[in-house]
């Protein structure tokens, strides 16, 4: 016998959030690996070329932890994409800098972002397009702007081989 699941007053919001958001990501995954990027990479190539900025403040923009910063500003080095260098404003300070090959690539990748941004909005009527742009914008900037922290979880056990 299975227990019954209780009765939805409320859509699962967090269920058609995540399930786009997902999707969204591994059409924009697929998108950008034809030019041998990752969205990681693009995210930091882009925010580079905004304005000069430090690891730290480019992971911050990408919401990434310094692991993951690490290795996506090693892959871009490999690359020839982009370079730490010294800040022109403090020199104890390391940015992210661009390289022109980097620039490059950026407007590139930068135009199949928008290109699987517009696909997906595509798939609304247009007279919905605005309005949904206008809802999601406002959940983002105001109750959804700021994440809460999380009580601690209690630390998973790693499963046991059968024996």
């Amino acid at each position: 016998m299975t227990a019954m699941s209780p009765d939805r007053i409320e859509p699962d919001l967090s269920f058609l959030l995540d399930r786009t958001s997902h999707v969204l990501r591994t059409r924009m995954t697929a998108a950008l690996a034809v030019i041998g990027l990752t969205p990681r990479m693009h995210c930091v190539l882009v925010h580079a070329m905004e304005e000069e900025r430090t690891q730290i403040q480019l992971a911050e923009i990408g919401d990434m932890d310094k692991t993951t910063m690490v290795a996506t500003v090693d892959a871009l080095e490999k690359a020839g994409l982009a370079e730490r260098r010294a800040s022109s404003a403090d020199r104890r300070a390391r940015i992210i800098a661009v390289t022109p090959k980097g620039a490059k690539l950026a407007k590139r990748s930068q135009e199949i972002v928008d290109r699987v941004h517009r696909e997906a909005l595509d798939a609304l009527p247009k007279t919905q397009r605005e309005t949904f742009l206008k809802a999601m914008n406002r959940l983002v900037t105001g109750h959804l702007g700021t994440p809460v922290e999380a009580p601690p979880q209690a630390a998973r056990r790693r499963r046991q081989r059968a024996k």
